[in-house]
């Protein structure tokens, strides 16, 4: 069976609401599913998943987007970390209102095309709280997520 490892940080719960929506997602399409919240993970935790997902706020303190101290770590360790034959995910949540609206999201893109896994969906952002709208993103993200590792 496929497994999936989704990582994430969230300060006000939107982008726990994300990571739920992309278990559901994942797990009607028959891929079990790890959930951890990112204080107490490291990025050698992805080893044992087909799909590594990382879902992240973007922290704006001082209006540059910044990634949030709870995830730092992971952050670091995700270039060492050799991911080869994986497919990965990122996802996110932030404000509109600051102008780099969910930089982090981006970050992790870079981050995980240093560790040889291969980008399975578009990354997907989040202003803020899910509407319908995003909620059709992530289920696709998720969907694609599926077929990039059953190609």
């Amino acid at each position: 069976m496929t497994l999936a490892k989704i990582i994430y940080a969230s300060m006000t719960g939107d982008t726990e609401e994300i990571t739920y929506i992309i278990e559901e997602a994942l797990t009607e399409l028959g891929v079990e599913v790890e959930r951890e919240e990112s204080t107490f993970v490291e990025a050698a935790d992805f080893k044992n998943a087909d799909i590594c997902i990382v879902a992240t706020y973007t922290y704006s303190s001082i209006g540059e987007g910044e990634l949030p101290d709870e995830i730092v770590d992971l952050y670091e360790e995700l270039p060492e970390t050799d991911l080869s034959g994986k497919v990965f995910g990122v996802a996110g949540s932030g404000d509109t209102f600051y102008e780099d609206f969910c930089k982090s999201v981006d970050d992790f893109e870079i981050a995980f095309e240093k560790t040889g896994a291969k980008k399975g969906a578009d990354n997907v952002k989040v202003d803020l709280a899910c509407d319908e709208e995003d909620i059709e993103k992530l289920k696709k993200f998720a969907k694609d997520l599926v077929a990039a590792v059953e190609s």
